[in-house]
């Protein structure tokens, strides 16, 4: 394409969308974020490695919770209802009635 047709030629949303990104993207700082000392003990950089861990594990355990209730909850309820009584069956348990 040449220059005079690419000034004349719209952009899509699509090429408008990365010209954005790219400029965030160069506005990206790597600073840290928080308060950093160049004085600290060792036992206080353990207790942030403990905090740090404890932290990333919760969140692990949260994520993995969300999806087990996600898609348990419905057969955890066919099970339950399958073993009470009076013994039902299957579709009558899956039926809207």
């Amino acid at each position: 394409m040449s220059p005079k047709q690419n000034a004349t030629r719209k952009e899509t949303p699509r090429e408008n969308l990365r010209e954005k990104i790219i400029s965030m993207a160069s506005r990206v700082s790597l600073k840290s974020k928080g308060k950093a000392s160049g004085k600290g003990s060792k036992a206080s950089s353990e207790e942030k490695s403990t905090a740090q861990s404890l932290k990333e594990w919760s969140t692990w355990t949260v994520k993995k919770a969300k999806v087990i209730t996600h898609y348990g909850f419905i057969p955890l309820i066919i099970i339950i209802g399958m073993n009470s009584e009076p013994k039902p069956q299957l579709s009558q348990l899956l039926s809207p009635v």
